[in-house]
């Protein structure tokens, strides 16, 4: 048995993580346009106007937040599909990552369904950018799975799924293990046809 000593130390997180996370549950809770800087300062514990050494505004820190959900997502999946695997299997890790964040990160996935339309123009066309790339990487993974299936199809088909394993802020019926592999198999069965 390892002793408490010897237990790895997690990275404690940065006042400026603190500051995102602590954001992106109030934003979740209560909308973009429902949370002052105040607000967000008392939850971790600041005045709000100590805020600014950080971010320089309250749109900076949804910038941020939801620039740094895309770039987590598109580097996770590139991730995935390098690791050499079979089709169905880089699917499948696919799939199962899409889920694992979407489970681990509620928050992040509600401001992201609601808030793309606040960010500042350079901010939304960056995430916008993102977020094509994460795509056509899906499609390019379904089609080399599923080779049949036509490019427009696998498109819809990944914007489907994403809405399914998104929707799980919104579920609560199951523990996390069970949703997991609920969203895993229902994804899979929406982009992988049945054989006969």
């Amino acid at each position: 048995m390892v002793s408490p000593a010897a237990e790895p130390v997690a990275d404690k997180p940065s006042r400026r993580e603190q500051i995102l996370a602590a954001a992106a549950e109030l934003f979740a809770r209560h909308g973009f346009h429902g949370v002052g800087i105040d607000d967000i300062g008392s939850a971790v514990g600041i005045s709000g106007p100590a805020l600014y050494r950080h971010f320089r505004s309250k749109d900076a820190m949804l910038g941020e937040m939801l620039t740094s959900i895309s770039e987590v997502l598109l580097d996770g999946g590139q991730s995935r599909v390098g690791a050499a695997r079979s089709p169905h299997d880089t699917l499948g890790d696919l799939v199962r990552f899409h889920v694992d964040f979407a489970l681990d990160n509620p928050a992040l996935i509600t401001v992201q369904e609601r808030n793309l339309g606040n960010l500042t123009d350079p901010d939304r066309r960056k995430v916008r950018g993102l977020q094509r790339r994460y795509v056509e990487l899906w499609v390019e993974v379904v089609r080399t799975a599923v080779p049949e299936t036509e490019e427009p199809t696998a498109r819809a088909q990944a914007h489907a799924v994403f809405g399914l394993i998104n929707s799980t802020p919104h579920s609560r019926h199951l523990d996390r293990a069970q949703m997991a592999d609920l969203l895993t198999g229902m994804a899979l069965a929406a982009l992988v046809p049945a054989r006969a």
